[in-house]
């Protein structure tokens, strides 16, 4: 079963899938079109970990045993399938970190 934290927002419904073991930490923000599930291989299969206070972009794809680090923004359109730092900003396909703002002006319905 996925595990959501408090504070989970929807900004856009619309197409979201999200693996049943998926760990999504608080105050999430979703946008539409966005997938989070298994990958991986070489003994990475898995699914990942976000952490608090994270932005997600719209129709961007999450994979894998990885972590997304707290205060992170992953951009639209974005294909992650390696770690996410704190506070970092990543974009493109494959992702990449396009700066170190991170979600700090992203994220609604804190609690």
């Amino acid at each position: 079963m996925t595990n959501i934290g408090k504070g989970f927002y929807i900004g856009h419904f619309g197409g979201i899938v999200v693996n049943s073991n998926v760990v999504i930490g608080d105050n999430v923000n979703l946008s539409h079109g966005v997938t989070i599930g298994q990958g991986g291989d070489d003994g990475q299969k898995g699914c990942p970990v976000i952490g608090n206070n994270v932005y997600i972009g719209p129709n961007s794809t999450i994979i894998g045993k990885i972590r997304i680090g707290n205060g992170a923004a992953i951009g639209a359109n974005a294909f992650v399938n390696k770690d996410v730092q704190a506070n970092t900003t990543v974009g493109g396909v494959p992702a990449k970190t396009i700066s170190y703002k991170g979600s700090v002006n992203y994220i609604h319905n804190k609690v």
